[in-house]
């Protein structure tokens, strides 16, 4: 059996549609179905119920679906596992937004020129849902923000990076007060559905601080360019480089003490490629110490 003909599957079910598992993959849609097709004949099932451009997973795909995420992890694993007397296999790493655009360029650029028989899969998202990746084995390590609970004891922390919260504003406006900012103009406000908005939220309730809210969003470059803009300003963890090119900014620090948002690698104990997580710690940890904040 084709294995690559099982990630296809899996990327149907996860992502919804044949075209939308065709774009994943760089692939036509019609090597899609076809690969699917083939995969059913070997099963002797269906496993991919098709109406019109919508598609749904069988009751036959739903048993088998899961063996078969088991089945590819633990296919990727063989290499490593061949080859422990090297440094070489796939590494499966999770990464925040901030910290996808912001740090973790700079460690892969140190991990490829240092171990060049590494390969690298990277997994976008949301700290919380990389959290549970890693926590499920679907991935080995991920940069995140440090969680507002306990891990399990399956998995370790490493702080890689503090970012206090500062008002981002115009910087004609460098000078003034911090808190009047805050009071007086509009407010761009960082997700309080994310952490570090979370954050910022409990900053302004504890000082009493009743803004003039104007827009909410998830999306820390974002709200840079929309304060260049003279569009208000923003309560926001003191991000990572790079920042949206040619913007004038103020960066103004508070005059109360604040919790700060805190950056670095959760991984799984149990990983049997622990010696390349091993590698990804270590060199994190080296770029940490040569990077400007």
């Amino acid at each position: 059996m084709e294995t690559q003909f099982l990630h296809t599957f899996i990327t149907i079910v996860d992502h919804g549609s044949m075209a939308a598992a065709a774009r994943v993959l760089n692939i036509t849609p019609a090597a899609v179905a076809q690969q699917i097709r083939t995969l059913e004949r070997e099963i002797g099932a269906t496993l991919i119920a098709r109406v019109g451009r919508t598609v749904s997973v069988t009751e036959e795909g739903s048993r088998i679906l899961q063996r078969s995420r088991d089945l590819l992890r633990n296919v990727a694993d063989l290499r490593s596992v061949a080859n422990e007397n090297a440094v070489s296999g796939e590494l499966r790493l999770g990464a925040c937004p901030t910290a996808l655009a912001g740090l973790l360029p700079d460690v892969l650029a140190r991990m490829v020129e240092t171990f060049p028989q590494i390969n690298v899969f990277i997994k976008p998202g949301y700290s919380a849902e990389l959290y549970r990746a890693v926590e499920a084995g679907d991935l080995d390590a991920a940069m995140v923000l440090q969680a507002p609970f306990a891990l399990p004891k399956t998995c370790e922390w490493l702080l890689l990076r503090e970012e206090p919260l500062i008002v981002l504003a115009p910087k004609s406006m460098a000078e003034r007060d911090p808190h009047e900012l805050l009071a007086t103009q509009p407010l761009i406000r960082y997700d309080r559905n994310q952490w570090g908005g979370r954050q910022a939220d409990e900053y302004l309730r504890a000082h009493g601080i009743v803004p003039r809210e104007r827009f909410e969003l998830n999306a820390l470059n974002a709200i840079a360019v929309m304060v260049d803009r003279g569009l208000g300003v923003s309560l926001v963890p003191d991000w990572a480089h790079p920042w949206p090119e040619g913007v004038q900014l103020a960066r103004i620090p508070l005059p109360a003490p604040t919790v700060p948002r805190r950056i670095g690698i959760v991984w799984s104990r149990s990983s049997v490629r622990v010696r390349l997580v091993t590698v990804f710690l270590q060199e994190s940890r080296q770029a940490m110490q040569t990077r400007p904040r």
